[in-house]
């Protein structure tokens, strides 16, 4: 699979799965109905469509079926990640933090944060 492009629903789906799996189509009604509020119908059609996208995997079971996630979570992270900056930012992850800064939008654990991911960024691009 190339670029990994997920909707809002695909990404609760798999969020699901990524924490515990496999789970049955009456665990992840449930889990979703709880999380976002889903219909058991809502849940059944968003499987069938991620099922034929290859985004889960199913294993029937007699009159069941249980799902696991045919994504790994890492790589949809980093794949929307790049959409995202590229779509709102221009590619730039300078940009972002910069306009994130403009607007007091980073508190000043998040500013240590970075700075640490940066420092150690800077360590290992120096071996």
């Amino acid at each position: 699979m190339g670029q990994i492009k997920l909707t809002g629903s695909e990404w609760s789906v798999l969020d699901c799965l990524w924490r515990e799996s496999p789970q049955t189509v009456m665990q992840l009604v449930a889990n979703l109905g709880k999380s976002v509020g889903w219909a058991k119908s809502t849940t059944i059609t968003t499987l069938r469509r991620m099922e034929e996208k290859g985004l889960v995997h199913c294993e029937s079971y007699g009159k069941g079926k249980s799902y696991t996630p045919a994504v790994e979570k890492e790589k949809a992270e980093i794949s929307e990640t790049r959409s995202f900056l590229d779509r709102v930012y221009r590619g730039s992850v300078g940009l972002m933090v910069s306009t994130m800064a403009q607007r007091q939008e980073l508190s000043s654990g998040e500013i240590a944060e970075l700075r640490e991911i940066l420092a150690q960024a800077e360590k290992e691009g120096k071996k």
